[in-house]
């Protein structure tokens, strides 16, 4: 069983197609406020999972790769493109402009989280070649 047929939802049951396009659709939304936001904790950042991770520790390659190769995930691009994609907002080059708006007690946390995911991703990018 792969990785995405294996996230569930917060009710412990599976994903619909449905249930996974809007978080698809929440996290990108996420991603236009946190351009404006002044201040940002933890879970204002829409880490590249399903189920809502609480910690770094949870912010496993294998669930953000299920994530990433979701059959649901948007078909307007290459899956490797949407890895590519991601990887731009979660490089320490332009992360480090957003980190700068984080409150001080989650700031080693969401920097360690950025950091995951960001390695999750380029060891996604390199088996995808």
């Amino acid at each position: 069983m792969q990785e995405y047929e294996r996230q569930h939802n917060r009710s412990g049951r599976e994903m619909t197609r449905e249930e996974a396009v809007k978080t698809f659709e929440a996290h990108r939304r996420q991603w236009e406020k946190i351009q404006s936001r002044e201040s940002l904790i933890w879970e204002d950042f829409p880490w590249p999972m399903f189920k809502s991770p609480s910690s770094p520790e949870d912010l496993t390659t294998a669930a953000i790769h299920g994530y990433m190769l979701s059959p649901f995930h948007s078909q307007d691009k290459s899956q490797r493109d949407r890895i590519k994609e991601l990887i731009k907002r979660w490089h320490p080059d332009r992360f480090n402009h957003v980190l700068s708006k984080v409150k001080a007690g989650d700031l080693e946390r969401v920097s360690e989280g950025g950091g995951s995911v960001v390695r999750a991703l380029n060891d996604l990018l390199r088996s995808s070649e």
